[in-house]
């Protein structure tokens, strides 16, 4: 039977030697980084990042970090470079080699074609007197003191050390980049994020059963285009001309101002002129901003003669 108390020790100590081996990794951090984020930035070609087994995976992940944050970057099995995978890169092209020994066999093989067609190569590696530490164009060390495997052997620590440094180059790049949210929309247009960024108020706003009341329309049937609207507002109308909005809190203040003679009150009254509206084509991130801004839950959406198209509202925001 599993002691549960020994194996979450076991966890915990497995996350504190990771977490050492991360914070290992700052000191280490030197005039050489530099050199290789200032490499990258001017790269006029792809980065490709490269490694062999648990570090070939970590290899795939950073490259997928760069390539979504502004830096043309794909990972290389270096097995499937001898079989003809060589020709993926080209003259102008970084390739970032990972090895945490700094002496892999079948990464080492790739070295000599690199060097014979004068392209840039970054070693990671935990050595730096490594073969690949010696005949690699910039060396990042990244050494760890143990694995945190109980039997210091499988890559544990080591990988999770060169993940993130992998993130931290990524990141140092979206820095001098100036990589900004919009940016990283372009390149995840199926997420909500790309969607809140890149959607517009015409691709969610709502345009069929709108609440509209007149402005002489007594509260006593604006509430009930105010329920039927299932919006928490409706929007007043004056010749085809939006003229105000008024919400079910302004309706509940109406009652208690009113009280007796609320049902011969009229939408005029109470309701907010000249309300904000938004354009068609106004991003869905600036309409999120201005409803927080503005403490609204909805918005009319209008042309530029303020008729009405439609009404946006916090939740089609979101979705």
């Amino acid at each position: 039977m599993i002691n549960n108390i020994q194996v979450r020790d076991v966890a915990q100590q497995c996350l504190r030697d990771e977490a050492t081996a991360i914070l290992g990794i700052i000191p280490q951090l030197d005039e050489e980084f530099d050199r290789v984020v200032e490499l990258l930035l001017h790269c006029t070609g792809k980065v490709i990042v490269t490694g062999v087994g648990k570090s070939g995976h970590v290899a795939a992940k950073i490259a997928a970090t760069m390539a979504s944050t502004g830096t043309p970057a794909f990972y290389l099995n270096p097995l499937d470079a001898f079989h003809g995978d060589l020709g993926m890169i080209s003259a102008n092209d970084i390739v970032i080699a990972l090895s945490n020994s700094g002496q892999t066999d079948e990464l080492l093989r790739i070295v000599p074609f690199l060097k014979e067609h004068n392209i840039v190569l970054v070693g990671v590696s935990g050595n730096s007197d490594s073969l690949l530490a010696r005949n690699c164009n910039h060396h990042i060390l990244l050494h760890v003191e143990h694995e945190a495997c109980p039997l210091n052997l499988a890559p544990t620590s080591s990988t999770t050390a060169q993940l993130a440094l992998g993130d931290a180059l990524a990141v140092a790049l979206m820095e001098v980049r100036d990589f900004k949210a919009r940016d990283f929309a372009q390149f995840h247009p199926g997420g909500s994020l790309g969607r809140r960024l890149l959607s517009v108020a015409c691709d969610v706003m709502r345009t069929e059963n709108l609440p509209t009341l007149t402005p002489e329309m007594r509260l006593s049937e604006a509430v009930i285009h105010v329920s039927k609207g299932k919006m928490g507002m409706a929007v007043v109308m004056k010749d085809d001309i939006v003229v105000g909005v008024i919400t079910d809190g302004d309706v509940r203040r109406a009652m208690q101002t009113h009280r007796e003679d609320f049902f011969d009150v009229v939408v005029e009254e109470v309701m907010t002129s000249h309300p904000k509206c938004v354009g068609p084509n106004e991003k869905l991130s600036q309409v999120q901003r201005m409803l927080q801004e503005y403490n609204i839950h909805a918005m009319p959406v209008t042309d530029a003669d303020c008729h009405l198209l439609g009404v946006v509202d916090s939740l089609s925001c979101m979705l």
